[in-house]
């Protein structure tokens, strides 16, 4: 399971479609997207992506379940969107569980799912010639998922077990922490994982997990990836053929509106182990936008304060050395979110140190234009990295999965690009000014008090992927 990372990749997508079920016009200069993209919609409402790449006898398949955290809406009821990553390879009629994993391990493919704030998805690398059978089982288990009442107890206590393994990462308290301050109504209040009490109270939520998975994981909430060594016309067909049936019923989330934060806020965390300590900054951002300026400008400022060439990274970490790490950026999500900034401070003394140089460099950023030529390299440094990243299937459905979860659609990569080379020094200021204000800030610190005591059996944090 991934939660969505504290330092953010740059989240690009595919670039602008023509027609339901023809090909893309090839890329033109200026376009960091170099392939032809290929797209249809079933009769159902399931969308279908095809991007042909010289991977010669292998593919990525992905499928993009456009429901996170973010949809879990109804009270005691958080986790499921992560709960049904886990249950999705709990197997059919068809295809139980062992047979699924079988047929997985016979194709040498890679299979995995994660899920995130705003979405679910799956994700497998296999042999190109297998395109059929992948077909067959994908399609089998999204349509007819089927789990008994013992087999959801078995595996909402594994949820359970990876939210304590989870937990014992002092990151993850302290990002349920700040997400419960700083979101007042909105579902983001509660991280991907869930509340406690929640996961803990889904094994007596059988019938409710039924009515979860009948309500989103529908044809018209769901995106087909398919990158490499195919042929547009014979994925289309083999989707139409198994993906073709499956029936029409997703109902969306009643999200609701946050309202805009009037007052700092903070909160400390004692941790019963020792460690550094740390501490997250947050500050409430607009939804992500390809297309907007100062959605793009957030990146460039998470570049001018936090890249390694950065004076804030190198006065903290290289010169004072004030801090093991310090990373930060915009969490792009589907609805407003945050921008984070994350930092391990070398002794507790350090941590309002730490705080006021953040606050001064960030303040150079809202006084003081940005040297163009600086904000031209940077630009320049994305769009290079970004298109030498494209170098496997894997990687190039990835991006295109991004693009559809957060945005619905393909052509978040040109417009984000074409974004960027509006963003003007003006830009960096104006945006430094509106976000970063105190009022819009949410602090949580986390420290090891030398007089507790440490816990003990705990072990060392990680994520299930």
């Amino acid at each position: 399971m991934h939660v969505r990372r504290i330092a953010l990749l740059l989240l690009c997508g595919l670039p602008a479609l023509t027609g339901l079920a023809g090909a893309a016009g090839p890329a033109t200069s200026g376009e960091v997207f170099p392939f032809k993209v290929y797209k249809q919609t079933l009769d159902n409402g399931m969308r279908l992506v095809v991007i042909p790449y010289d991977s010669p006898g292998t593919l990525a398949f992905q499928i993009v379940m456009r429901t996170g955290s973010r949809d879990e809406v109804e009270p005691g009821h958080s986790g499921f969107a992560h709960f049904f990553e886990h249950m999705m390879f709990r197997g059919t009629e068809r295809y139980s569980q062992a047979a699924y994993t079988d047929v997985i391990k016979r194709l040498g493919a890679d299979a995995n799912a994660f899920t995130t704030y705003d979405e679910t998805i799956f994700h497998m690398v296999a042999p190109a010639s297998q395109l059929p059978l992948i077909m067959d089982i994908e399609s089998d288990r999204f349509k007819n998922l089927k789990y008994d009442q013992d087999a959801f107890r078995t595996e909402s206590q594994a949820v359970l077990g990876e939210y304590n393994k989870n937990v014992s990462n002092p990151v993850q308290p302290m990002l349920e922490k700040l997400h419960d301050l700083a979101y007042e109504k909105h579902t983001y209040r509660h991280t991907t994982l869930g509340f406690v009490q929640d996961i803990k109270a889904m094994p007596n939520y059988y019938d409710y997990s039924i009515q979860f998975f009948n309500r989103f994981y529908r044809p018209e909430n769901a995106t087909l990836i398919v990158v490499g060594d195919v042929k547009p016309e014979d994925v289309f067909s083999l989707a139409k053929k198994y993906f073709g049936d499956w029936k029409k019923g997703y109902k969306p989330a009643d999200i609701p509106v946050e309202p805009p934060q009037k007052e700092r806020k903070t909160a400390t965390l004692d941790w019963p182990n020792p460690t550094n300590p740390y501490v997250i900054m947050a500050y409430h951002t607009p939804a992500y936008s390809a297309t907007a300026v100062d959605s793009a400008a957030l990146d460039l400022i998470q570049e001018l304060l936090f890249s390694e060439s950065a004076p804030l990274y190198q006065d903290l970490v290289v010169k004072s050395q004030w801090v093991d790490f310090i990373q930060g950026g915009d969490s792009g999500n589907r609805d407003p979110g945050l921008f984070f900034i994350l930092a391990r401070v070398k002794s507790d003394a350090l941590i309002p140190k730490v705080q006021e140089t953040v606050n001064r460099y960030i303040q150079q950023l809202q006084t003081t234009p940005v040297d163009p030529k600086k904000l031209e390299r940077i630009k320049s440094h994305q769009r290079y990295a970004f298109e030498l990243s494209l170098d496997t299937p894997g990687n190039i459905a990835a991006q295109a999965a991004q693009s559809v979860a957060i945005t619905g659609g393909g052509e978040a990569i040109n417009q984000r690009f074409a974004a960027y080379q509006k963003v003007t020094p003006a830009d960096i200021q104006r945006v430094s000014r509106e976000i970063f204000k105190p009022a819009n800030e949410t602090v949580v610190t986390l420290a090891h008090k030398a007089d507790a005591p440490a816990a003990q059996g705990k072990p060392g944090g990680a994520s299930h992927d």
